[in-house]
């Protein structure tokens, strides 16, 4: 088995095992797309909304697997659908790709309702001008931010100035023991580990 259909057997065991996984879902999708199976893709990716309908990254992906899979008419819908959630949520690129992808398509991209917000995305920020960057993050304009990084190395460093205290919470509390106890992770050993840090990093959209 190739390395790439050993990762898409962990994520869909991670999925089969915890429907109400939407990490499970996402990468599942992701990696099938790569693999270049788009039709199981798109399905991952439609559960993926049907659990966070704000993750508008997904819409993107579901619009490029529906275009692989020759249904442009479904595409151009979703990338409407997603360019709007994303203008909603003051995702800019995903929504700029979205309107690109439209362009190419022969179609004219919706009217942002952002467009007078600066780069910074303010309208999307919290307390402090805080704006959390974990693709998929629900907590929006509420996101606060990490008082000191939960470790002292360079990723705690990223995950306190790009991630919500709540989306970290969510790793640490929820996302990480299942992924410890579904991959049976053991974090003793430096592969157990990296798998670990490889999972965190997924979730929390650094890579």
């Amino acid at each position: 088995m190739s390395q790439l259909q050993d990762r898409i057997a962990q994520f869909r065991k991670m999925a089969n095992d915890d429907p109400e996984n939407e990490l499970g879902h996402y990468r599942l999708g992701q990696l099938l797309a790569e693999a270049g199976e788009h039709e199981q893709a798109v399905q991952s990716f439609r559960r993926t909304l049907e659990l966070s309908p704000h993750f508008s990254k997904v819409y993107h992906l579901l619009a490029q697997s529906l275009l692989r899979l020759e249904k442009r008419d479904e595409a151009i819908q979703v990338l409407r659908e997603g360019f709007q959630v994303a203008d909603e949520r003051g995702d800019r690129m995903p929504r700029d790709e979205m309107a690109r992808m439209l362009t190419e398509l022969g179609e004219t991209p919706p009217e942002s309702s952002r467009l007078s917000v600066g780069l910074g995305g303010v309208g999307g920020a919290g307390a402090g001008g805080f704006r959390c960057q974990r693709p998929g993050c629900m907590w929006g304009a509420r996101a606060r931010q990490l008082t000191k990084p939960p470790m002292s190395d360079e990723i705690g460093q990223r995950i306190q100035e790009n991630v919500c205290e709540d989306c970290w919470n969510e790793w640490l509390k929820n996302f990480s023991i299942k992924v410890i106890n579904e991959l049976h992770l053991d974090l003793s050993t430096e592969h157990g580990q990296a798998e670990y840090d490889r999972y965190m990093r997924e979730f929390l959209g650094l890579d």
